[in-house]
């Protein structure tokens, strides 16, 4: 054995059940698979912040829930968070202030995003009381182990796993590399 990785292909295409930034028609689809209370995770998402805002158009990027439970015990609860203010309309305004405040994930600073983000509190609250949204976390985690996901954050650039870095200029020069192949390749049956 080489000792080397064999490249892993996304299982889950990118669907209508997907939460999805950017133009269907975009030459680059980023998949990310994360965990709102993975350290790396928060140094990553800066960075994809950036390569979004540095190639606009030719991107879109598309995040996957992965909470890694033992080391993390919060995460499981803010990925249900997360696909609750989803399910009012707000998965990324959510998506980016549980980054912006990893720190602080316990459910009543969830309850308090989702006030902040004026949604119906009381509806959020349950939601996360009754762990509506656990069957959803569940998909994308089963998704990611079926496509090789071992870690957080663990990246798909046009369906192929970037295991390179996921500093701002190796990943950049990624998905630049990828927006000058061609057209990308994940596309879903049915999608746009």
């Amino acid at each position: 054995m080489s000792g080397r990785r064999e490249t892993t292909r996304l299982a889950v295409p990118v669907g209508a059940h997907d939460h999805v930034q950017g133009l269907a028609g975009a030459p680059v689809t980023l998949v990310e698979y994360g965990d709102y209370e993975c350290p790396s995770c928060g140094a990553a998402y800066p960075i994809v912040k950036e390569v979004q805002r540095r190639l606009g158009a030719q991107v879109r990027f598309v995040f996957r829930n992965f909470p890694l439970t033992t080391p993390h015990p919060h995460a499981q609860h803010a990925a249900e968070a997360a696909e609750a203010a989803g399910a009012q309309g707000r998965f990324w305004p959510m998506h980016d202030l549980l980054f912006e405040h990893q720190g602080a994930l316990t459910d009543a600073a969830l309850v308090g995003y989702a006030k902040a983000l004026d949604l119906d509190t009381a509806r959020f609250a349950d939601d996360l009381r009754q762990h509506r949204y656990a069957p959803r976390v569940r998909d994308d985690v089963a998704g990611g182990i079926q496509s090789g996901v071992d870690g957080t954050p663990t990246f798909y650039i046009n369906g192929a796993r970037h295991d390179a870095s996921y500093d701002l200029e190796t990943l950049l020069a990624a998905v630049d590399a990828a927006a000058a192949a061609g057209p990308r390749r994940t596309v879903a049956r049915g999608e746009g």
